[in-house]
Order: C-alpha cells, then structure tokens, then sequence
C-alpha cells in the first residue's frame, strides 16, 4: 500500500500491501454524526448507510468471472476541515481491501474521481485500513483524524472475484465527524516486518521485528493484518526492564479485527514494540511477501496519539537493509 516505497524497494510486489478485505459492520458510538456535510467520492451506495455515520467516499465497481487481485480507486477533495472520529468500512463481497490516504504520491494525486490503479497506488500517510471482517472503529473520546481544508484523500481497493459469475458493488468509507476540533489529534503507522520466507512444511514458523519509539505517544487500537496461512501474532511492549504482551491472539483471515487498548498503552521515549507472527504453509511452495492473499504479510497497525506526522512504515524491517519511513 505504499507510497514512495517503489524507490526504496524496487519490486512492486513489496510496494504491494494489505490484502485487506472489509466488514460492513455498524458501530460504535462517539463523534458528531452528520454535523459536517460530506461530498461523496462516486458510486452508488447499495446499503443504508448506518445512523450517526455520513459516506465520506466510495466507488461502484463490477468484476467478470474469475477476475482477482483488482485494483480500482478514487480520489476526493475535502471542502471543509474534518475531523473523523468514528470509521466502517462498506464492503460488500468483492472486497478484499480497503486502503484510505491523503493523496500526493505514487499516482494518488490528480482530478477528483474514479481510476484504475494498483497495489502501489497509495498515500504515505494512512487514515485507514480494512480487511475480511474488519469491525468498526471507535476513537477515544476527544480523539479522532483531522483532514484539513482542500486535502485531497484517496481510497484503494483490492477487489477479487474467485466465482464463476460477475460480481458487482459499491465499496465506500463510511464515518462520524465532530463539529469541533478534538483535543488530540491521532495517526495510523504499521510495525512489522517484509522479510518473510514460509517453508511448506505444515510447521509453525515465527517472524519477528522491533523497533524503539523516538517520541512518547499513547497507543489505543491494535490491527492486526496477515493473510491466509497465518495463524497467531502477538505484539510486545518493552518499558524499561519490563515486557508486556499487549496482544496475544490465534489470527483469522476472515476475522481482521481492531482491538482497542482499555488501559491504554503509554509508550515512552525509548521503549520497544515488537511483533510476531506466526504461519503454518501446507501449500506445497515456500510463501514470500505480497499483496495476494495467497502471499503473506506481517503488520499491526497502531492508533496513537498525538499525531506524530510519521511515515506509514516508520516500525517495519524492509528487504535490503532500507529504513523504515
């Protein structure tokens, strides 16, 4: 999913990210509901859109029989500052990712509307992300997303028809927003690791990054993203001699889950984050990294606070030495 990454990595396999596929749950509470007026990116919602929420963008889209790993996006200019604080993702079947950006880099930026595009074709500064039955997404109180005035965002998505007929829906970003600014502004970044060579032994195997917090910030929501062969991922804080598992959990592809931090987690200058993830491949081949579901990945996404202006993979092991962003 990622921007400027095509440099730094070369392949655009690895520019690739989130085989994420979505839920359209209803949720959560919070946030100002319809205070703020929207303009819809395009398409034609094919579901009520739940109480409280506005759709901020979205796309229809059709795919023919057996056309997978699809990539359509559209782009939306925000007339007003925004500030979200509650987030569903619409995804009706066909839907294997959303990927919501400011847009700026790597093909995201243009006229306002839909294009085809690809797995690279996202922002660096992510506002948003879900996969296969990812549930809604409620910020803390007096905490949310601002999108100023004249930001232009940029929703991705991966589409996949495995059947024998064609497929077609509409595919938006649904939220709440405040009428006033919340008293603290929060940032999505991914940790995690690329570096991913899954032997087909039907054998538990591990992969594991860290990385030190150079700012203090508090972490209120988990998101754990892997793909079809994954089993378990478990993410650690280290405070001084101390290590917590703050998440510790078997994971399901069809269960992408966000998994809010009640306390929350104040990490300081200093400290270390660490994921694991953990795969069993009965595929008959070795599974690398990349966007496929078929492929793997290795990320948690963390909701923090304040808003650090990070990039996306500021906590993430990249192939060939390259840093994090």
């Amino acid at each position: 999913m990622l921007p400027g990454m095509r440099h730094l990595l070369g392949a655009s396999a690895v520019l690739s990210l989130l085989c994420f596929g979505c839920g359209n749950g209803a949720g959560g509470g919070g946030g100002g509901g319809d205070d703020q007026p929207m303009i819809d990116g395009g398409g034609t919602p094919d579901v009520a859109v739940p109480a409280g929420y506005t759709r901020l963008i979205g796309r229809s889209w059709t795919l023919s029989a057996g056309q997978t790993d699809i990539y359509r996006c559209v782009r939306l200019t925000i007339p007003t500052d925004t500030y979200i604080t509650n987030i569903i993702a619409q995804a009706p079947a066909g839907t294997h990712h959303t990927v919501l950006s400011i847009a700026g880099a790597n093909g995201t930026s243009g006229p306002d509307g839909e294009q085809d595009c690809g797995v690279g074709t996202l922002g660096m500064v992510m506002l948003y992300a879900s996969g296969v039955g990812t549930d809604p997404l409620d910020f803390p109180a007096d905490v949310g997303i601002k999108v100023a005035a004249g930001t232009q965002i940029h929703l991705n998505l991966h589409l996949f028809n495995a059947t024998d007929s064609q497929m077609s829906g509409d595919s938006a970003i649904l939220v709440k927003t405040s009428p006033t600014p919340p008293a603290t502004l929060a940032e999505m970044v991914f940790a995690g690791t690329f570096l991913l060579r899954i032997p087909s032994d039907n054998q538990p195997h591990s992969f594991s990054y860290s990385c030190t917090a150079q700012q203090p910030y508090t972490l209120f929501a988990l998101w754990p993203h892997m793909h079809q062969i994954a089993i378990h991922q478990k993410v650690e804080w280290t405070h001084g001699t101390t290590t917590t598992a703050i998440h510790d959990k078997a994971f399901t592809f069809s269960e992408q889950s966000y998994y809010p931090q009640t306390p929350t987690i104040q990490v300081a200058q200093g400290d270390k984050i660490k994921v694991t993830c953990t795969y069993k491949n009965n595929t008959g081949q070795e599974v690398t990294f990349g966007d496929s579901s078929n492929k793997e990945m290795c990320f948690s996404g963390l909701y923090r606070y304040p808003a650090q202006n990070a990039g996306l993979f500021q906590c993430t092991e990249f192939p060939n030495g390259a840093p994090g962003l």
